[in-house]
């Protein structure tokens, strides 16, 4: 079996750290950091985002070099903006909230990712993320992560197995308190206390309107109107809002209001109350399983939503209690324990 392993380097904690681990474990290794886009703020540099700066990729080069194995920088921007950018504005453009970094993973993280490991004869690829593999009835799986405050399978349901055959997640079974520490040993305490973004890396300062009004998507005001059709006033164009959204909503009804709907076609953004937004089923797309689906599950509709108690059957979660602020564009991924048994987009 071969021990050489291409890993994915953002210059950040979580990648560095699995570096080291992989080292210590006998691996040989081959460094790469890629280029997914061109729009570089000030911004990034500040917070450090680890995958949007030229210093970062920097950083990555320099470890690799103190670790002592070669690294190598990889043009994904054609692949990157095909697959993920134009998803993503797409998606809003018709009136629904992506999220690119499941189409990153399964097109860019690992689609392109595995074509470089067979160009440069690595048999498997490793990653920082938070996520676990086993291997059940000869057939590899994703797992939840052991620290369930980082745990990234959300993100990676797209994975299929024979992805899964070739990767390795070294932080699989550590937490992120684990990992700064593990850096601060080897020597790195700048890297063990370096911070963190959740936004999105290729829109600068997270402003994702001004970002699509960039990529030509330009929608004009609107009318609001309640669940009857009613108008209740104007808003800024559809591309502004997301289903569950409250704030920022410019109108005054007198009582709490949220974004219930929304038709792109028509250019209406519906409003409603709290309990507008609850209901027991979500049709999903694009499903990928592999456990038994057919048992309950614990679906989860958002990254940071707690997992609910579901039953699926043909396309369709039907949840035990209501869930509330189901969104088109995002994922529902369902759970068996630790198990990842199954994902899709969320349709409706």
């Amino acid at each position: 079996m071969s021990k050489r392993v291409l890993i994915a380097m953002s210059g950040g904690i979580d990648s560095s750290v699995a570096a080291m681990l992989l080292l210590e474990q006998g691996y040989e290794l081959v460094g790469c950091t890629f280029r997914t886009f061109d729009s570089i703020k000030e911004s990034c540099f500040a917070k450090e985002k680890g995958c949007c700066s030229v210093e970062s990729i920097m950083e990555a080069k320099y470890l690799a070099e103190k670790l002592g194995f070669e690294h190598h920088i990889l043009d994904f921007r054609d692949t990157f903006r095909k697959h993920v950018i134009a998803n993503f504005v797409e998606e809003y453009r018709h009136g629904r909230t992506p999220n690119p970094c499941v189409l990153c993973n399964s097109h860019i993280k690992w689609g392109e990712l595995i074509k470089a490991a067979d160009e440069f004869g690595c048999e498997y690829i490793a990653t920082g993320h938070y996520a676990r593999i086993a291997e059940l009835n000869g057939r590899f799986c994703l797992c939840r992560a052991a620290d369930s405050r980082k745990d990234q399978t959300y993100f990676l349901w797209m994975l299929t197995e024979e992805n899964l055959r070739r990767t390795i997640f070294p932080l699989g079974d550590l937490t992120k308190q684990q990992v700064r520490e593990i850096a601060a040993e080897h020597g790195f305490v700048k890297l063990s206390q370096k911070t963190e973004s959740q936004e999105i890396c290729f829109v600068p300062d997270n402003d994702y309107r001004s970002f699509l009004a960039s990529e030509g998507v330009k929608t004009e005001p609107g009318d609001y109107v309640d669940a009857a059709g009613k108008i209740l006033g104007k808003h800024a164009g559809y591309t502004n809002y997301t289903i569950g959204q409250r704030k920022g909503l410019g109108i005054a009804l007198g009582a709490p209001a949220f974004v219930t709907n929304i038709n792109a076609e028509r250019n209406i953004v519906t409003l409603g109350a709290h309990d507008d937004l609850l209901t027991n089923a979500v049709r999903i797309k694009d499903g990928f399983f592999c456990g038994n689906p057919s048992q309950p599950v614990m679906a989860q509709i958002r990254y940071r939503s707690q997992p609910s108690e579901a039953q699926y059957k043909d396309g369709i979660l039907t949840f035990t209690e209501p869930v509330w602020a189901v969104t088109p564009g995002q994922s529902a991924v369902m759970y068996q324990n630790d198990l990842l048994v199954g994902g899709g987009i969320i349709q409706s």
